[in-house]
């Protein structure tokens, strides 16, 4: 019997495209999507779709039983702006997914995890330029910790049980098919929109908050290239770097090819969660162990969003 991969959270900004991204490359019968609602049409009609609670673990064990799952990637999250809202409901679907789904792989039900750390472990502590691989890791929002502490059961589970976990610490993503997810960085998607849409955007961040940005493309290659890599040091969590850059910055390149577009700015509480988060990171371990680059730069992305956002958005 062939194994299988599981998505679990495939109707999520990076689960929608990492799962179509696998159903290219490996076949649409070989990948397994699940979420608690169903996605976007392309999504449902491409492959096998499960309704599916992450934090339900026997309900995790019985599809990876009917689909002989050999391989997860738990995509299930919630992010750092709707996670400061409801903190309880982040607690338990950002650490009990996890760990039943590393429990699933001690068991000996799964052979390899992919799990999905983020640039929301730093805090005001730690160095905002080129953020090291390893360094002071003191997060202040509720995203954070439990990012910090899913990185630390990784660590454990793989040295006391040999649980082969994977991890990028994502910076913000990018991307022009899903609409953003209730992340700080998603300004960086929403500005695009309302760009094409109305010509105007309201910046909720200061208009030189450098963050670190990843475009999806990019972002997707890493993740299947650290899970298909067999030179592995690091089974807590890879720092990746794409490109940084601040609203101001990508308003220009906007403008470029939206002469007429305005930004201005309302900041909020968001800024306080982007200024305990580097402004750019250094990913050289990545590199080094496993080839990582990034191909998007800030001009390549802002030309690729609009190309793409434009005819979507003129029909709606």
């Amino acid at each position: 019997m062939n194994s299988t991969t599981l998505i679990i959270g495939a109707c999520g900004q990076i689960g929608t495209e990492l799962t179509l991204k696998l159903r290219a490359v490996f076949g649409n019968e070989s990948i397994i999507a699940s979420d608690i609602k169903e996605g976007s049409d392309e999504l449902m009609n491409s492959g096998v779709f499960e309704i599916l609670d992450a934090t339900n673990k026997e309900a995790i064990l019985k599809i990876i039983k009917k689909h002989h799952v050999d391989k997860v990637y738990l995509m299930a999250a919630m992010l750092s702006v709707t996670a400061e809202k409801y903190p309880d409901k982040a607690w338990d679907l950002n650490m009990n997914s996890l760990f039943h789904v590393l429990n699933l792989a001690k068991e000996k039900h799964i052979s390899k995890v992919f799990w999905p750390s983020s640039i929301a472990v730093f805090g005001n502590t730690t160095p905002r330029i080129n953020t090291p691989q390893e360094t002071i890791t003191e997060p202040s929002t509720v995203y954070g910790i439990s990012k910090l502490a899913g990185e630390r059961w990784c660590d454990y589970y793989y040295n006391h049980f040999n649980v082969d976990v994977r991890s990028i610490r994502y910076p913000g993503i990018i991307s022009w098919k899903t609409l953003p997810g209730g992340g700080t960085t998603d300004y960086a998607v929403d500005i695009f929109h309302k760009a094409i849409e109305t010509n105007n955007y309201t910046c909720f961040l200061k208009e030189d908050t450098n963050l670190p940005m990843l475009y999806m493309e990019d972002a997707i290659k890493a993740t299947i290239d650290l899970m298909q890599s067999d030179k592995i040091n690091n089974y807590t969590a890879y720092n990746i770097g794409g490109i940084s850059f601040n609203p101001m910055q990508i308003a220009t390149e906007i403008k470029k090819h939206i002469p007429e577009f305005k930004i201005n700015y309302h900041v909020d509480f968001r800024q306080e969660i982007a200024d305990s988060w580097p402004d750019s990171i250094d990913d050289s371990q990545a590199r080094e162990d496993w080839n990582w680059f990034h191909k998007y730069d800030i001009e390549a992305l802002t030309k690729d969003m609009i190309k793409n956002l434009t005819p979507s958005l003129e029909t709606i």
